[in-house]
């Protein structure tokens, strides 16, 4: 079972949004389990202050390395390379981390325990990153309020590529990014919407042509809306020829 923690200011938001659809049903299925631990329970101030200004007279407030510290030890967590060799992530959200993507989902569902510290205000101090993280990661190019939606989206990742989560195998070899290419376009009925006809090859029957089409949709999706993508992909001299057809 993958243990899940969140380090939040905000317990009740984690916990809430992972009590439905599928993190929900995995929790329920005994294939994951969720905590949440908040740092103001680990303070020496009777209004469980956890944050302060920083040196230097930067703007804002930091939350600081002792309550958070404190916070982790609780959890068992030591630091850095001993998480590691506990087969325990733990991930400071971070908008200098690098980008999360599939492949660390991929690596973080085959781990033991995942520990998310979810920052507020402009963060935390940078001991916290330096002693306990051994990750740092970033969902995006922007700044949000808090560090608890990142780690749910993360969890959310992560949690859907473990074993009997998801009711098909097939649904995660079908994912945009499981091959490194975004997926080709999916219909349902009915078969004609105002206009609008289904592609007449995925209603052929013909599971070779079928597969031969999504494989060109997704190749030319993934070069016009992420050609980034394309740099990394394992292209074949089939793939290449759809590319340039």
């Amino acid at each position: 079972m993958l243990r899940v923690d969140f380090v939040t200011l905000f317990p009740e938001m984690t916990l809430s949004a992972c009590r439905h659809s599928i993190l929900h049903r995995a929790e329920k299925a005994g294939i994951v389990s969720f905590y949440a631990t908040n740092p103001r329970d680990f303070t020496y101030d009777r209004h469980g202050k956890v944050d302060d200004k920083p040196f230097g007279g930067s703007p804002g407030m930091l939350i600081g390395v002792e309550p958070t510290a404190m916070t982790l030890q609780s959890l068992g967590i030591g630091n850095a390379e001993q998480s590691r060799q506990e087969r325990t992530a733990v991930v400071i959200t971070d908008p200098t981390g690098e980008s999360f993507n599939q492949s660390l989902a991929n690596e973080f569902a085959t781990l033991d325990r995942v520990v998310f510290l979810c920052g507020h205000y402009e963060g935390f101090d940078d001991r916290v990153r330096e002693r306990f993280a051994t990750h740092a990661i970033s969902i995006g190019d922007y700044i949000l309020t808090g560090g608890e939606l990142p780690a749910l989206v993360m969890t959310d990742a992560i949690v859907r590529r473990l074993e009997g989560v998801l009711g098909s195998a097939d649904s995660l070899a079908a994912d945009s990014h499981s091959d490194g290419l975004l997926s080709a376009p999916q219909y349902t009925r009915p078969e004609e919407f105002e206009g609008m006809a289904v592609p007449e090859v995925l209603l052929s029957g013909d599971h070779k042509k079928i597969a031969l089409w999504q494989r060109e949709q997704a190749l030319k999706i993934t070069a016009s809306r992420r050609p980034d993508l394309l740099m990394k992909a394992n292209l074949d001299k089939r793939d290449l020829d759809m590319l340039s057809s």
